[in-house]
C-alpha cells in the first residue's frame, strides 16, 4: 500500500507531502499562519480532523471531507459547569486548581467499523470526549472525569493535565486504553462506562522515593499500540521507555534504552509488534539530543537491544522531537518525524537511513502518514 501523504501541523499552519519519482513535495499550506496542534485521518471515512491553539481565540477544529481542499469548524467539546464552590481534594503540586475549561483538543482516536461515527478525543485539562455522529455532537466521559483518583493527578511540562494518547482495541472498540500526563495509563472495558488504572512496573524517578512507583502519577509521555497485535503497548516516559505484554496491564522497563531513555515521541511497527522506534534527548531541563546528535533509537527483540541510527541525520543539531512528531505507515517502511527547529525527516527503509525533506517549516509538533 502506497504511501500518499506526510502531513506536517506546525505553529504556523498545515502542511502536507506527497512522494513522488523526484522526492517529497509540498504543496498549498493550509490554514496559513495558524497554529495546528494535532492532525488525524480517520481510516474509515479518509474525513480529516485538525486541531487548532489559536491564543486569545481560543482552541478550534476542524475537518475536512474533501482531503484537505476545504476545511469546516466544528464545535468544540465542552466542559460541565464548574461548581460556584468547588475545590479539589487534592491541591495540585503547584499553582491553582484548573479551570472547568477546553485548553486544547491533544489527542484524535477513531472507532473499530462496527462503531460508525465513533470518534474519541483526550484533551487539556484531563478530560476524554467521545462523539457518536462523527464529531456532531460530543459527550463528556463523566465516569473519568468525576473518578476522585483524578484529582491526584497533575501537570507535566504542559501547562495542565494532558489526555494525549487514546488507543482503541482494533478487536473490541469498548476497549479502551488512554495516556495522562501525569496521571499514568487507563483503561476502560465497557466504552468509558468504568475505568481501571494499570501502571505497574511504572515508576517516576523524579517524585520521592516513597512516590516513586505510584501508579496515579506516572508521566507517560506517549502510548502506542500494535494494530496487529493488540496487546502489545509501548510507552515514552519521562525517565524510561516502558512495554507491556497484557494490554498494559503491566509494565516492563527496557533498561537497556541507548543513548537514553528520555524523550517523548515513539512508533510501533503495524506487524512486528517486537519493533518500535524512539528519539532519545537529554531529559528535564535540557531537551536537547544526546550529545548534540540526532538519532533514532530502534528495536526488534521488544527493547532487549537498541540499535542507535544517525544515517542522513544531522552530526550536530538541537531538534527536539515532540509526542506527537513521530509516525510510521501502515506497512512498516516509511517513518517520518519532525522537530522544534522546523526539519522534517523521512526513511523508507524502516529507519535504516534518514534523508531531510524540509528544512525551512515552522515548529513542528505533530506528523502523519496517510498511506492509501
Amino acid at each position: 500500500m502506497a504511501v500518499q501523504r506526510i502531513t506536517v501541523a506546525s505553529r504556523k499552519g498545515i502542511f502536507d507531502f506527497t512522494r513522488s519519482a523526484d522526492g517529497w513535495s509540498s504543496g498549498t499550506p493550509h490554514c496559513p499562519g495558524q497554529t495546528c496542534v494535532l492532525t488525524a485521518t480517520d481510516p474509515r471515512t479518509g474525513t480529516r480532523w485538525a486541531s487548532f491553539d489559536l491564543g486569545h481565540f481560543g482552541p478550534k477544529l476542524r475537518r475536512s471531507d474533501d482531503g484537505g481542499a476545504t476545511w469546516t469548524e466544528v464545535d468544540c467539546p465542552v466542559y460541565p459547569e464548574q461548581p460556584e464552590n468547588w475545590s479539589p481534594t487534592h491541591q495540585p503540586m503547584e499553582g491553582e486548581p484548573a479551570k472547568w475549561r477546553l485548553r486544547m483538543i491533544f489527542a484524535f482516536a477513531f472507532g473499530t467499523p462496527e462503531q460508525p461515527g465513533r470518534i474519541w478525543l483526550g484533551t487539556l485539562p484531563g478530560a476524554l470526549f467521545k462523539s457518536d455522529d462523527d464529531g456532531a455532537s460530543w459527550q463528556l466521559c463523566e465516569s473519568l472525569w468525576f473518578d476522585e483518583r483524578r484529582e491526584e493527578w497533575f501537570a507535566g511540562g504542559m501547562e495542565e493535565v494532558a489526555i494525549h494518547s487514546v488507543c482503541v482495541d482494533p478487536r473490541n472498540g469498548k476497549h479502551v486504553s488512554i495516556g495522562i500526563s501525569c496521571g499514568g495509563v487507563w483503561h476502560t472495558e465497557d466504552d468509558g462506562a468504568t475505568w481501571e488504572l494499570s501502571c505497574s512496573g511504572m515508576r517516576a524517578e523524579f517524585l520521592p522515593k516513597e512516590h516513586e512507583f505510584k501508579e496515579n502519577v506516572q508521566d507517560p509521555h506517549i502510548m502506542v499500540q500494535c494494530p496487529s497485535s493488540p496487546d502489545r503497548l509501548w510507552v515514552q516516559h519521562h525517565n524510561a521507555m516502558f512495554r507491556s505484554d497484557d494490554a498494559g496491564c503491566t509494565w516492563t522497563e527496557l533498561i537497556n534504552a541507548d543513548p537514553s531513555g528520555f524523550g517523548f515521541a515513539v512508533a510501533v511497527h503495524p506487524h512486528e509488534p517486537d519493533t518500535a522506534w524512539f528519539i532519545p534527548a537529554v531529559n528535564d531541563e535540557m531537551r536537547i539530543p544526546v550529545d548534540g546528535r540526532l538519532v533514532v533509537s530502534r528495536t526488534r527483540d521488544a527493547g532487549e537491544s537498541f540499535e542507535v541510527i544517525g544515517n542522513g541525520l544531522p552530526e550536530s543539531s538541537w531538534d527536539l522531537v515532540l509526542r506527537h512528531a513521530l509516525d510510521v505507515c501502515n506497512e512498516g517502511r516509511v517513518l517520518a518525524f519532525g522537530s522544534t527547529t522546523g526539519n522534517l525527516y523521512a526513511s523508507e527503509d524502516g529507519g535504516d537511513s534518514w534523508s531531510t525533506v524540509d528544512a525551512n517549516l515552522p515548529p513542528v509538533y505533530s506528523v502523519e502518514i496517510t498511506c492509501g
